[in-house]
C-alpha cells in the first residue's frame, strides 16, 4: 500500500534517567509520533508521552543481549519513515554521544527520508552533577575527554591514545566502562596518570537507585570488584571527584534511596508523586482506587441538579464530588450562577480549593478534615428544617448524614462517582516486598486500604507478615483505624489531615534532621 504522505524520523535522545530532563522539543516529537522505536531506557516513563495511537518497538540491548542489529535498526526505522509515518528513534542520553545516531542518520540521508535529531542531556554530564562532581573547575580542571569504555570489537587496534589521555586531560569520563574498568585503570597507570588520582563510579545516575562509589586510581580495581558495580554506569576520573565531598546534593536529599509505594487514584496521584519525587524518594505508583462514575450512570444526580433550588445547603466531602457535581451542573444545561442562595460546605482544604478556583468561597470550612467536624461546626447555623444535598461517593461513611438528620435536617445523599479497585499485577510489588525492597507504604483513604489488601489476596495477615519491616503512613485516624483493622501497624500519621501534612511526615520520619521548622 503506497501514501502520498511524507514520513520522517526524529533522533531523540531521553536524557539519562530523570524524566525531567528530557527536552520539551523531545517531548512534543513523542506526544506526535506514529512510531517509537527505542532502545533499552534508564527510566520506561518516557515511554508515557507517547500518543495513545502509537506503536512501540523495543530494539535495545542490556547486558549484551541484543533485540535486533544495527542495520535491522536502520532498516526499521527507514522503511517505517516510507510507509509516510513519522517516526521516533528514541535513545538513552544523546543521540550523538555514543548512541550511534551519527550512523543512523547516515542511512536515513542515502535512503532519502529527512530526519531530525533532538538533542538530548547526555548522561556524560548530567550523572557526574547528579553525584556532586562538576566536570570543569577554576581550581582543578580546565580540560576534560569524554571516552567510550567499548569500543567497536571489530577494530583492529583501539583509537584511544592512552597516553595523551592519562597526563594531558585533567577529567576523563568514561562511558559504558563497566565491564573494563580494570583495563581501563591499567592503561592509565601505565601511561602516566597518578595512582592517587581519585575516581568516581556512578551507577544509575539521576534516578532515585543512583549509587557511587569512590576510590583511588591505584585500587578502583579491587574496590570496583568488591562493590559488585553493575551497568548503566559513568567513570569519572579526575581531581573534580575530590569536591563531591561538598557538593554531594542529590544522594544528600531527604527521601534518597527510599522506596515509597503510592496507593492513591492516578487521577489525584500526581502532586504527591511529584512531592515525594522532589525529596529524592523512588515512588511506586500503585493506585488501589479508580474513579468512576455511579453505577446509575447519573440519573440521580441530574435529578437533585434540577430541583438545586429546593436545597439551603450543599455538602461536598472530597473534591471528586465538587468535580463531578459540576461536571453534571453544565451537562444539564445549568452552571455555577444556579447555586445563587445555596450554602456551600466543604470538608477539607483540597474540596474548599475545587470552589475557590471558581471564585467562589464556601461557606462552611470545618478546622477538622472529617465528617464529625462538620456536623460540630454545623450546629451553630440551625440546620433544622433545612434540606441539604450531600453529592459523594457511592460507598461512604454514613455518620454525616445520620447526625444531620437527627438535627432535623432532610440529607439527599446523592451518588456523584464510585471508586473501584483497578486491574492491577500484583506481582511485581509482591516481589519487592519478599525482597525487603520497600521502605513504606502510604494510604489516603479508607478505601486504599481495603482495595490494597483486597488485592493481594483472601489473607490480610499474610500481606501484613510480609509488610512487618514495612512503614505504614495513613492520612488519617479514620484511614488509619482501616489499617490497624487489616493487621497493619501504622507508624505515621500526620495531625493535619492532608497530603501536604503527610508529605512533610514522611519527611520528617525518615530524616528529621533536615525537616522543616
Amino acid at each position: 500500500m503506497t501514501t502520498n504522505k511524507r514520513g520522517k524520523v526524529y533522533l531523540v535522545g531521553a536524557g539519562p534517567g530523570d524524566p525531567g530532563l528530557m527536552t520539551l522539543k523531545g517531548k512534543e516529537c513523542l506526544h506526535s509520533a506514529d512510531v517509537v522505536v527505542y532502545d533499552y531506557l534508564a527510566n520506561s516513563a518516557f515511554l508515557d508521552y507517547a500518543g495513545d495511537g502509537a506503536e512501540l518497538i523495543y530494539v535495545g540491548k542490556k547486558g549484551g543481549c541484543h533485540t535486533k542489529t544495527q542495520e535491522e535498526i536502520s532498516s526499521l526505522i527507514t522503511n517505517k519513515a516510507l510507509e509516510g509515518k513519522m517516526v521516533v528513534r528514541l535513545k538513552g542520553g544523546d543521540p550523538f554521544v555514543f548512541g550511534r545516531g551519527g550512523e543512523e542518520s547516515q542511512e536515513l540521508a542515502r535512503a532519502g527520508v529527512d530526519f531530525e535529531v533532538v538533542p538530548g542531556v547526555t548522561s556524560a554530564i548530567a550523572v557526574p552533577a547528579y553525584a556532586g562532581i562538576p566536570l570543569t573547575h577554576r581550581d582543578h580542571a580546565s580540560s576534560v575527554a569524554f571516552i567510550t569504555g567499548h569500543e567497536d570489537p571489530t577494530k583492529e587496534t583501539s583509537s584511544i591514545a592512552w597516553d595523551k589521555l592519562a597526563t594531558g586531560v585533567d577529567t576523563l569520563v568514561f562511558l559504558m566502562g563497566v565491564k573494563t574498568l580494570p583495563m581501563i585503570a591499567e592503561n592509565l597507570l601505565a601511561s602516566g596518570r597518578s595512582p592517587d588520582t581519585p575516581v568516581a563510579v556512578i551507577e544509575n545516575g539521576t534516578t532515585p537507585g543512583q549509587r557511587t562509589t569512590e576510590a583511588r586510581l591505584k585500587d578502583i580495581a579491587r574496590v570496583f570488584e568488591k562493590a559488585d558495580i553493575k551497568p548503566p554506569a559513568i567513570i569519572v576520573l579526575g581531581d573534580v571527584v575530590s569536591l563531591r565531598d561538598k557538593l554531594n546534593w542529590f544522594e544528600s536529599m531527604p527521601l534518597f534511596g527510599k522506596k515509597i509505594v503510592v496507593t492513591r487514584a492516578t487521577e489525584q496521584a500526581s502532586g504527591f508523586l511529584k512531592s515525594l519525587s522532589r525529596l529524592g524518594a523512588s515512588c511506586i505508583e500503585f493506585p488501589t482506587i479508580e474513579v468512576v462514575p455511579p453505577d446509575d450512570d447519573w440519573r440521580a444526580l441530574d435529578r437533585a441538579i434540577g430541583i438545586i433550588e429546593t436545597y439551603e445547603w450543599l455538602l461536598f466531602t472530597s473534591a471528586n464530588g465538587v468535580r463531578y457535581f459540576l461536571e453534571r451542573l453544565y451537562m444539564c444545561g445549568r452552571d455555577v450562577r444556579d447555586l445563587q442562595g445555596r450554602r456551600i460546605g466543604a470538608i477539607g482544604p483540597k474540596t474548599a480549593q475545587a470552589w475557590s478556583d471558581l471564585g467562589i468561597r464556601p461557606d462552611l470550612v470545618p478546622s477538622e478534615y472529617r465528617a464529625e467536624a462538620v456536623v460540630a461546626a454545623l450546629e451553630q447555623y440551625g440546620v433544622k428544617g433545612t434540606k441539604v444535598l450531600l453529592p459523594r461517593a457511592t460507598v461512604a461513611r454514613d455518620i454525616l448524614p445520620e447526625e444531620l438528620r437527627k438535627m432535623g435536617a432532610s440529607v439527599d445523599v446523592i451518588p456523584a462517582y464510585r471508586t473501584r479497585k483497578p486491574d492491577h499485577d500484583t506481582e511485581r510489588v509482591r516481589g519487592m516486598f519478599a525482597r525487603g525492597e520497600i521502605d513504606m507504604v502510604t494510604f489516603t483513604s479508607s478505601s486504599t486500604v481495603t482495595n490494597f489488601v483486597d488485592m493481594f489476596g483472601p489473607d490480610p495477615k499474610d500481606l501484613a507478615k510480609s509488610m512487618a519491616e514495612v512503614t505504614v503512613a495513613c492520612i488519617g485516624p479514620i484511614t488509619a483505624k482501616t489499617a490497624e483493622e487489616k493487621g497493619f501497624h501504622v507508624s505515621l500519621m500526620p495531625s493535619e489531615y492532608t497530603i501536604e501534612a503527610l508529605t512533610e511526615g514522611i519527611r520528617e520520619y525518615f530524616a528529621p534532621e533536615t525537616s522543616l521548622e
